[in-house]
């Protein structure tokens, strides 16, 4: 059995994907399984649930929030709520350790003073993906975003700023953190389909709240 956290993974690197976007690998190695802790705790308070859009159409990702804001979508639309329409209660608090990581990998992207208002946590299980989107919602169109990756391997989808732009195909390691914004803020990306079930924290963000995941 593959143990969820490789002991043997690969040190720091910084890998530039184009102007205001860089992958970091293994960033939050050290940091991962207490972040899967709080992931566990934020999700007894706001449990993952398969949001639907406004065409009718339920996510494949399970999601929930931390933060002053979340993002929810339903028949009526895509918003940014500060209540968890699911229990009328505001979103747990984003955990210190999700603040601090988020910061600091801004910072080694470029982005200084980097204040997080909302952290969307995607669970990724056997065949469920993200597919090519923008991120459009956010009242800061250069603030980064700042995604992590827990868990299992994963393929992240790499586009350009149209969809038909070639698309590059990353493999995301456990702790690895992409960050990407200013000149880079809409870029199309994504998750392929993953093979294995695992949990993922994917998009802490700066803005409004968290983007649009379909």
């Amino acid at each position: 059995m593959t143990s969820l956290f490789d002991s043997d993974s690969l040190p720091r690197s910084r890998e530039g994907l184009e102007e205001g976007a860089v992958l970091l690998r293994g960033f939050a190695t050290a940091e991962a399984p207490l972040l899967v802790e709080e992931v566990a705790r934020i999700a007894q308070a706001a449990a993952f649930r398969h949001l639907v859009t406004p065409g009718g159409y339920t996510m494949s990702v399970a999601m929930t929030n931390c933060g002053r804001v979340g993002w929810v979508s339903d028949r009526t639309g895509y918003r940014y709520d500060p209540v968890d329409p699911g229990t009328g209660a505001p979103w747990p608090a984003m955990p210190k350790v999700f603040l601090d990581i988020a910061v600091q990998a801004a910072a080694e992207g470029g982005f200084a003073s980097y204040d997080p208002d909302a952290c969307l946590i995607n669970r990724y299980v056997a065949g469920a993906k993200l597919s090519l989107h923008q991120d459009r919602d956010e009242k800061d169109a250069w603030a980064p975003i700042v995604s992590v990756s827990l868990g299992l391997p994963a393929v992240f989808l790499w586009g350009g700023k149209r969809r038909s732009d070639r698309v590059r195909r990353l493999r995301l390691e456990s702790g690895d953190i992409a960050v990407w914004g200013g000149p880079a803020r809409f870029i199309y990306h994504g998750v392929s389909m993953r093979l294995y079930c695992d949990s993922a924290i994917d998009r802490i963000v700066d803005g409004g709240g968290s983007q649009i995941d379909r």
